[in-house]
């Protein structure tokens, strides 16, 4: 009955709301929605369904549960230094004049990815030179990011004069400069269903295919080799080693950051 129950509930889920709930790992969705479920005192899936469908407000309540909001800023700093040495700086001084990099910070949660690169872009005096895009499922947790505002555990890797230069303080939480902010466009999106912008010089997609089932997996990072420019670069999280880059037309540039090949092999 269990089984039926969430199965049902999968199939209107994604009826509903176009997110394929089998497209994640089966036992830890289960997990987290059955605690989801229970904690809001239901006592199937479908009756949750049922509430659902015109309570918009625990809609949005389970689509923050299911996705995976865990952020901060310069995550795993040493990647981020090699990301500006290596990538950022190269694509710079090739960049013909009256022309933009385009950057996309996909998965973007509550925002410390794509303002870390926007540290980065004006640190190099590029902001101008950019085009930056941020994108999340959780509609809730994009408007979090667009508010920019965070507690102290979140800048945990940002250096006191970084600190300093870019964020106000204020009732014990850091602020992010609304200059730099402003530069970034969120977006809504279902990395899974929706179409994807072409013509990227950076895709920056961290700790979420982990979540993803390799069927998943796969189809995503076609799709974001298919997104890049000849020669851009795929941006993954310490444990989403791709083992195959070159099925998608990509060949390793350094750990865990993909270029796409010019031609495909």
């Amino acid at each position: 009955m269990e089984d039926r129950d969430f199965s049902y509930f999968t199939e209107q889920f994604k009826a509903m709301t176009a997110i394929d709930l089998n497209l994640y790992k089966e036992a830890q969705m289960k997990r987290r929605l059955t605690m989801f479920r229970q904690k809001k005192g239901f006592a199937s899936f479908q009756t949750l369904l049922g509430e659902m469908r015109t309570n918009k407000q625990l809609l949005n309540e389970m689509l923050d549960r299911m996705t995976i909001n865990v952020s901060e800023f310069f995550r795993n700093p040493e990647r981020w230094s090699t990301l500006e040495k290596e990538f950022v700086i190269p694509m710079l001084q090739k960049l013909p004049d009256g022309s933009k990099l385009k950057f996309w910070s996909a998965a973007c949660s509550s925002g410390e990815e794509p303002y870390t690169l926007m540290m980065l872009l004006d640190r190099l005096g590029a902001v101008n030179k950019s085009e930056v895009l941020a994108t999340d499922l959780d509609k809730a947790i994009l408007n979090k990011a667009m508010q920019g505002s965070y507690v102290e555990r979140a800048l945990r890797e940002v250096s006191s004069d970084l600190r300093k230069l870019y964020f106000t303080y204020d009732q014990g939480m850091y602020h992010f400069s609304p200059q730099l902010k402003s530069k970034v466009v969120f977006r809504q999106h279902n990395l899974l269903e929706d179409s994807f912008e072409n013509g990227f010089d950076l895709i920056i997609c961290r700790n979420v295919m982990i979540y993803f089932t390799e069927e998943a997996k796969r189809k995503l990072y076609q799709k974001f080799a298919t997104a890049l420019k000849p020669g851009g670069i795929l941006f993954v999280g310490s444990t989403e080693q791709i083992f195959t880059p070159a099925i998608y037309n990509l060949e390793p540039a350094d750990t865990f950051f993909y270029r796409k090949m010019a031609t495909r092999v």
